[in-house]
């Protein structure tokens, strides 16, 4: 079976109509372009909360958390260890708490990590 080929005229005419049809939606999209740019839109901030003690505990395997204690203070939650770590144990916490954005503060029996609470 061989289809009927169109001619140029028809396919002309289809490309008109497809024209028409491309025309109105471009108007339309520029009315709506021209409507939006009209709204305004309250800008949202979004709130972050600050980091809680519960929030910190979370961030540690069990094993390792019981090891430690946390203090929350103004920007800060403090985590002190409640017994020796050991060097692999202080580097898996202190990878943690970098993953975090927190720092290790070095001063003698006052030593401990901080987390920053936001």
């Amino acid at each position: 079976m061989s289809e009927k080929k169109p001619s140029i005229e028809e396919l002309s005419e289809r490309i008109d109509q497809l024209l028409n049809v491309l025309n109105i939606i471009s108007r339309d999209l520029t009315e709506i372009s021209k409507a939006l740019r009209g709204v305004s839109i309250p800008a949202t901030v979004p709130t972050e909360r600050a980091r809680t003690i519960e929030d910190a505990r979370t961030l540690f395997p069990e094993e390792l958390e019981n090891m430690l204690t946390f203090e929350e203070v103004e920007e800060y939650i403090i985590i002190k260890p409640r017994q020796y770590l050991g060097s692999e144990n202080f580097a898996k916490i202190a990878s943690i708490v970098r993953g975090e954005g927190g720092e290790y503060i070095s001063a003698g029996k006052e030593s401990h990590f901080r987390l920053p609470r936001k």
